[in-house]
């Protein structure tokens, strides 16, 4: 990976259950990669996702990831990330010896913890959570299709963490964990990008657009994000949201705002949940 996060020991999944047969998916991305753009000191939204492209990012010193909050910027305050301990032997995703990009760990401990300030959501703290609770956050015309997209994609495990912070920014992150990474590639490409008439939007969204502008440099290898924005006119809230592919595991970042979802929290959020999983 990218960056040196500290471990931490921590009860990890005893034993990784055999993968299912995996389907052949076009269109894997192998490199890593999506943009980060620099406002000033800050991380923000960045283009080059979402339209079955990504872009190239390097790594940045642990000091210069947006983990820490600052006055000017509008970065949240996180706690400091540390890597969950692997069952005996097991090796970490994107690793020699493990060829099939799973991710040994856990997967409830590689889910970003709330920041500082946050109110947490008792009922998505970081268990595990059904598909039909998931399925909850899309739109009701969409819920059918991404339930058969499930379905076909052999998951193993959902689970969630969310929050709302003062200002009234709401986050709900989602890692899905399925039992090879062609079933998470399937099913970012059956539910992600079928298709402008099929695209799975989140609750309250009617329409949603790629998110443009790209600039600097953040690279986590192995690691894909598709942002997105909902197009306005909207209503009183917006909503951002980005899906972060990394080997077998899929994470769905949502953030919603009254009168405007704010572009800085979001990308900082996106970017410390990828290095987790990368």
């Amino acid at each position: 990976m990218t960056e040196q996060l500290a471990e931490e020991r921590a009860e990890a999944e005893p034993q990784a259950e055999p993968a299912a047969p995996a389907p052949a998916v076009p269109g894997r991305t192998r490199r890593a990669l999506w943009a980060v753009a620099r406002w000033t000191a800050a991380v923000v939204v960045c283009g080059g996702v979402g339209a079955g492209t990504a872009m190239g990012i390097t790594a940045l010193d642990r000091t210069d990831v947006p983990g820490l909050a600052t006055e000017s910027d509008g970065r949240w305050e996180y706690p400091r990330l540390r890597l969950p301990a692997l069952p005996a032997e097991r090796p970490r995703p994107f690793t020699d010896g493990n060829e099939g990009e799973i991710h040994y760990a856990d997967v409830r401990q590689l889910l970003l913890p709330a920041p500082a300030g946050a109110t947490v959501d008792p009922g998505l703290n970081g268990g595990w959570v059904t598909e039909e609770a998931f399925l909850s956050g899309y739109g009701k015309e969409q819920r059918a299709r991404v339930a058969q997209v499930l379905r076909d994609s052999a998951l193993r495990h959902i689970t969630a963490r969310a929050w709302t912070m003062p200002d009234g920014t709401t986050t709900r992150v989602h890692l899905l964990k399925f039992t090879s990474v062609a079933f998470a590639d399937q099913f970012r490409v059956d539910a992600v990008q079928a298709g402008e008439a099929e695209e799975a939007l989140p609750a309250g969204v009617s329409e949603g657009e790629i998110v443009e502008g790209a600039a600097g440099d953040v690279r986590i290898p192995d690691v894909t994000a598709y942002a997105y924005r909902e197009a306005k006119p909207y209503g009183p809230e917006q909503t951002l949201w980005a899906y972060v592919t990394a080997g077998d595991t899929v994470a769905l970042i949502t953030q919603t705002r009254k009168g405007g979802a704010l572009a800085v929290p979001f990308q900082q959020t996106l970017v410390l949940q990828a290095q987790l999983l990368g």
